[in-house]
């Protein structure tokens, strides 16, 4: 595994290469990576790269998508294509177009976790760090369209008083949490304060004392005077909180979130992407232009 890294920072400074790696990624990723993130902060981070000529995403491939549309002038690889996300197909563009024909006026909020073809056909794209943000920042009297994830659409509208127009897709990870898994944590660590990502059922966030992205939690386990965290996302947030408050003890809430695709990637496909540059993401230029404006108007409000 030495020579593996090793091969990987020789080629990174050869190729002149910036790794970006989203705080779901395996320990192994992020301990190389050059920024670590939430979607909002790697869509700020992709759209300012200037000096380097290769991006290299660890994440899964919407984010991936993203990181190319923010910048066209770089190239954007991936260590496997494979890496998808499972709400992100929840949801086709024709079915976008649908819905918004059923719906006319309506504006479309779309979810970052979501194709570049779902968002090329959005007015709008939010992340779960500022998805409470873009909704207000289209006014109350506005009708709006939030797709795919009914469970962060109904966190914004219980944070916003605000009812819109929900697509029933879902996070197939965070929506195995029930409200019994996350009691029966609770009663195991009485008063230990428990942080839960918006992706999480109503009902599980009803439980918790922190609705947050995971870069909200990162931010919060640093700034917070508590001392142990109950944690409720993707297990692989574990190794960013560490490294980021590495005095306080954060107890993972339950082994069922663990999400397959985001641990697609590995320090072997990262190598072999970097020596081969085999696996570019390109999205259509039509649906690529289309798709930035839904995300700079996202980036402006940042």
């Amino acid at each position: 595994m030495h020579d593996t890294i090793a091969q990987i920072q020789l080629l990174r400074r050869q190729k002149n290469a910036v790794i970006l790696a989203h705080t779901y990624q395996a320990a192994e990723i992020q301990q190389i990576a050059d920024f670590v993130g939430d979607s909002l902060a790697l869509s700020l981070e992709a759209s300012r790269v200037k000096d380097a000529e290769l991006i290299v995403f660890c994440g899964v491939l919407f984010m991936a998508e993203t990181a190319a549309i923010l910048n066209p002038r770089r190239k954007v690889i991936m260590p496997d294509t494979a890496a998808g996300c499972p709400m992100a197909d929840m949801i086709s563009a024709e079915q976008l177009r649908h819905f918004k024909a059923e719906h006319p006026g309506a504006k479309v909020v779309c979810y970052v976790n979501s194709t570049a073809e779902v968002k090329a056909e959005s007015d709008i794209c939010c992340t779960s760090s500022n998805a409470v943000k873009v909704v207000s920042s289209l006014g109350t009297d506005q009708e709006i369209i939030f797709v795919p994830d009914q469970y962060l659409g109904k966190f914004i509208e219980k944070q916003t008083g605000q009812k819109m127009i929900l697509w029933e897709g879902y996070c197939p990870v965070h929506e195995k949490l029930s409200a019994d898994m996350t009691k029966e944590a609770k009663s195991r660590f009485p008063g230990v304060p428990l942080m839960v990502h918006p992706e999480t059922r109503p009902e599980v966030q009803e439980l918790a004392d922190y609705i947050l992205s995971t870069g909200q939690m990162i931010k919060l386990a640093k700034e917070s005077k508590a001392q142990r965290f109950l944690v409720g996302t993707e297990m692989g947030i574990m190794h960013a909180l560490q490294n980021a408050a590495p005095d306080k003890q954060f107890i993972h809430l339950n082994a069922c979130l663990l999400c397959p695709d985001m641990k697609v990637n590995n320090l072997p496909k990262l190598l072999n992407a970097l020596q081969n540059e085999e696996t570019h993401i390109r999205v259509p230029q039509p649906i690529a232009d289309k798709a930035r404006l839904a995300l700079q108007r996202m980036l402006d409000l940042s």
